[in-house]
């Protein structure tokens, strides 16, 4: 059996809990990053297997381990049998269409985000699924792939006097959702400036590559809200569970997320309603647009009907046609037409249709 699908209706049937990689491999080999600290020791260490971790379980320090790239279904297992984690959690894990959550258990609470980074010139978002397990003294986190995501928090751990040295599990919990929240900060000032840039072209120039960029953020709206929104009951979730793994004193900070949280939730209602005005302005333009191209039409059509009329009558060749043989025909015919013309011009100017 393979150990990784593209989609999750390849697992359809399947049996639950079987540990199955489920998304885009974007890491062949998994890497394992290691964090062991007090307020007076920090390590921080690549170790090459799980194994290692034996020396630890017995520490009282904080013990974070990283791991990068989820196609090593067996890590992912053995860290389960290890730490008493359930199968169903390891399969969350290995999942990576997962909706942000938290499942709460005796031993441990495990958390599912969506890290959201900028991609490339264009809005483009990517999107990379982030789970936590939350034990007693240990941490683990699960990553899609290889990047710099918690490189600040690792400085900030080289800080003896920071309060993470002197915190537990639940404060370095707190700062890592908190910096993926806080990521979202990012994406609305990229989606501010690409809202600004169509609304400017919108009042210049509006072409059809214009409705093709509103209807991309749009779309691209609809994914970052399905990443966002369930974070408001995840962190509600969590300031009313009862587990010893989050402290009381911990809560104020939770709450601040929570207020993060609600603030981008805002936004992002807020800049679809914003796109769909900017749809509105694009469909008037191009109708006010159509509409001046269709009157210019008129005006002509309003003059030369008339005159057609006239070179119609006149190009008949009757015999008896008494204008045919007057001397000043020719020209008494051309200054009607002009008179005509310009009649009609100062008419459409004096009522203001031009």
């Amino acid at each position: 059996m393979s150990e990784s699908f593209n989609t999750l209706s390849q697992k359809a049937g399947m049996e639950s809990g079987a540990l199955i990689h489920v998304g885009n491999v974007l890491e062949i080999e998994s890497t394992i990053f290691l964090v062991d600290y007090s307020q007076d020791t920090c390590i921080q260490k690549v170790i090459t297997s799980i194994e290692e971790l034996a020396a630890y379980k017995e520490k009282r320090s904080v013990t974070w381990v990283n791991i990068e790239g989820l196609k090593n279904v067996k890590l992912i297992e053995s860290i389960g049998k290890m730490f008493n984690i359930h199968l169903l959690v390891l399969e969350d894990i290995l999942n990576t269409h997962q909706r942000p959550k938290l499942i709460e258990d005796n031993n441990y609470l495990y958390i599912v985000l969506k890290a959201l980074s900028l991609e490339g010139k264009e809005f483009s978002v990517n999107y990379e699924q982030i789970s936590i397990l939350v034990l007693d003294h240990f941490i683990f986190t699960f990553k899609e792939k290889k990047d710099d995501l918690f490189s600040p928090i690792y400085k900030r751990l080289d800080n003896s006097k920071g309060r993470l040295r002197t915190s537990a599990c639940d404060y370095l919990t707190y700062s890592i959702i908190d910096m993926i929240v806080d990521m979202n900060f990012i994406i609305l000032d990229a989606l501010n400036l690409a809202t600004d840039a169509i609304e400017d072209e919108l009042l210049s120039n509006p072409i059809h590559e214009t409705i093709l960029n509103i209807q991309q953020i749009k779309r691209e709206l609809i994914y970052i809200r399905r990443s966002v929104s369930p974070l408001r009951e995840l962190i509600t979730a969590l300031l009313r569970s009862d587990t010893s793994l989050i402290k009381t004193e911990t809560h104020v900070y939770f709450r601040d997320i929570q207020d993060h949280v609600l603030h981008i939730i805002e936004e992002i209602e807020t800049y679809r309603d914003i796109l769909t005005g900017l749809l509105d302005i694009y469909i008037s333009s191009v109708s006010n647009k159509m509409n001046e191209i269709m009157k210019v039409l008129t005006i002509f059509a309003s003059i030369f009907i008339p005159l057609t009329f006239f070179v119609g009558v006149y190009g008949m060749n009757f015999e008896y046609m008494p204008e045919l043989k007057w001397k000043w025909a020719y020209p008494t015919l051309w200054a009607s037409f002009i008179l005509f013309a310009s009649t009609a011009l100062f008419y459409f100017k004096k009522k203001k249709w031009i």
